[in-house]
């Protein structure tokens, strides 16, 4: 695996990382006449042949333990199984966020899917660990369940 060594070599792949990260809209901008849904498919397909060239290049650099195949092969396959089933689902939901970005716009897709994604990650965490104090993560559940619903209603009118 390569693991920058240096400040500089640290800097320049957040730098890169950063450049990388906002390369989906500007990439999507030079397209004309494209299915905002499509390019993501394309894009998400893009992005896996990438990772896996990466994953052969930069993440066996040297070898040894941490490399690519090393940490594959001691990885037990149900928690390679989960990885893969948890992208496959995260894309899935991904695809849905950006269709319903297409047919609402951003400006109400976004706050609905995040609402409910808030939502949903409090009450699945709190009912496998219960921590912290429940009648604030209820009140503060109940406030996005009420800004979901008010920004649903705003949309409808």
């Amino acid at each position: 695996m390569f693991v920058p060594t240096t400040f500089f070599a640290a800097l320049l792949m957040t730098v890169l990382s950063t450049i990388c990260w906002g390369s989906f809209a500007n990439t999507f901008k030079g397209t004309r006449n494209y299915r905002f849904e499509l390019y993501y498919w394309d894009y998400g397909l893009g992005i896996f042949l990438i990772s896996l060239l990466l994953a052969f290049t930069m993440g066996s650099h040297a070898g040894g333990p941490r490399a690519f195949l090393a940490n594959v092969h001691t990885a037990d396959n149900i928690n390679l199984f989960y990885a893969a089933i948890g992208g496959f689902i995260f894309n899935i939901a991904n695809v849905l966020l950006v269709a319903g970005i297409e047919i609402v716009g951003l400006a109400v897709a976004f706050p609905i899917s995040i609402g409910i994604a808030l939502v949903e990650g409090v009450v699945l965490s709190y009912s496998i660990q219960p921590r912290g104090n429940p009648i604030l993560l209820g009140a503060g559940v109940f406030m996005a369940v009420v800004a979901v619903i008010l920004v649903g209603k705003a949309y409808g009118a």
